[in-house]
């Protein structure tokens, strides 16, 4: 791994005041210059002193057309990676007018603190039980160090891409789809554990790159097509078996119910026969999908 680039602040002057001084050089070169050529009108030569005054008056006229090529902007939430000669100086975070070393002219990279989204492709990948699924997330994210951005990845927002996909496919790869036993997380059973664990995965990939992770979540999750119907057909089954479980756990709560009313209050005394006969008709009546048809009974129990 190559050497890890702390940001620093870059050492930058007002932009203002470097403006004035550049006004400052241009009328100064300007004077000297035309004192010069006035003189050496009247007297029809240049003197000596007259050479040195031109010369200082180039001098400044090329100050003054250097100075405000250090002259730069920086927006609201964008920094300024400022390079000289390759080496890296600082990066300016202020939003404002400034002015730096005029050689960076070129070399100063605008980086983007805004907040941004990624949102991934629609990945085929293999759940952890080998199910084919569809999965894609979105991202939300924004670079907090400018120089490991720009000096320790080579293009940071294609690594934010390339990373995201990377994290995703691994997250399928984690969990299954669907958890039909409820033991243990699943894809979609416990969608904050995993968005919380991609969002993890994402802040140690993307550390390296300055860039920090503000949410990840899922934004598409379902079966491959080639077994979307078996699977749902699973579901279902899944589903009614879950149903009918439960329809028949209530049922013989209702049961013992009666039959422990019936017996508190003494209304009528029944042996065993007459219980399972009782429990048999009303375990039938409970859990039928169909409403039960009333058979009434105008002589004793025993006929």
């Amino acid at each position: 791994m190559g050497t890890i680039t702390a940001e620093r602040p870059a050492r930058v002057l007002p932009g203002l005041p470097m403006l004035i001084l550049t006004i400052a050089l241009e009328a100064g070169a300007i004077a000297l210059i035309t004192t010069t050529a006035v003189n050496a009108a009247s007297d029809g030569a240049i003197s000596s002193s007259g050479v040195g005054v031109l010369i200082a008056g180039v001098v400044l006229l090329l100050l003054g057309a250097l100075v405000p090529l250090g002259l730069f902007v920086v927006q609201p939430n964008q920094a300024k990676v400022i390079i000289l000669f390759g080496r890296y100086l600082g990066s300016e975070r202020r939003d404002g007018w400034f002015w730096t070393n005029p050689f960076t002219v070129g070399v100063r990279r605008k980086v983007s603190l805004r907040i941004r989204n990624f949102n991934s492709e629609r990945l085929k990948v293999n759940d952890s039980t080998g199910n084919p699924v569809e999965i894609a997330a979105v991202v939300v994210w924004h670079v907090v160090d400018s120089a490991k951005a720009v000096f320790d990845v080579d293009d940071f927002e294609e690594f934010v891409a390339v990373q995201s996909e990377t994290a995703v496919r691994h997250l399928a790869q984690r969990y299954p789809y669907d958890n039909y036993e409820d033991e243990g997380m699943s894809l979609v059973g416990n969608v904050d554990e995993v968005s919380s664990t991609l969002r993890t995965e994402l802040t140690e990939r993307l550390e390296q790159a300055g860039v920090e992770v503000n949410e990840a979540r899922l934004s598409h999750l379902a079966y491959a097509p080639e077994i979307a119907g078996a699977m749902l057909r699973r579901q279902q089954a899944s589903a009614i078996v879950a149903a009918r479980q439960r329809i028949v756990e209530g049922a013989v709560g209702m049961v013992e119910h009666a039959l422990e009313m019936l017996e508190r209050g003494n209304t009528v005394s029944l042996d065993e026969d007459k219980k399972a006969a009782m429990i048999s008709n009303l375990l039938v009546v409970l859990t039928g999908e169909q409403a039960a048809q009333p058979v009434v009974n105008t002589g004793t129990l025993y006929q």
